[in-house]
């Protein structure tokens, strides 16, 4: 029995999707839970102890028992200091821009 052959020209339909904010009614989060997830959580310290190693100035006074980056984030985070937003997409292009402060109120 012979294995069969691969296709020589694969073809594919280029699908072509259309990102389209979704407004929040009356400051409600309408994608995702309405509390930071852990993937969003770390992924926010990681990316701002990255900044703080390379030499970002912290949002926070310093701390003598502060020495590293990754807790210095954690701080700042915990403290509401971070001016960041986050974009959650669904499948379908739909986003919201969630203001960090809306999911740490919680």
């Amino acid at each position: 029995m012979e294995a069969p052959k691969a296709p020589e020209e694969v073809s594919t339909a280029e699908i072509t999707e259309e990102l389209r904010e979704l407004r929040p009614k009356e400051g409600k989060i309408a994608i995702g839970p309405p509390r930071l997830t852990r993937f969003e959580k770390a992924r926010i310290i990681g990316a701002r102890a990255l900044q703080l190693s390379l030499g970002a100035p912290p949002l926070m006074p310093a701390s003598e028992d502060i020495r590293d980056s990754i807790t210095m984030g954690e701080m700042e985070l915990m403290l509401k200091a971070l001016p960041i937003s986050l974009r959650r997409i669904l499948p379908n292009g739909q986003y919201q821009d969630i203001p960090i402060r809306w999911l740490l109120e919680i």
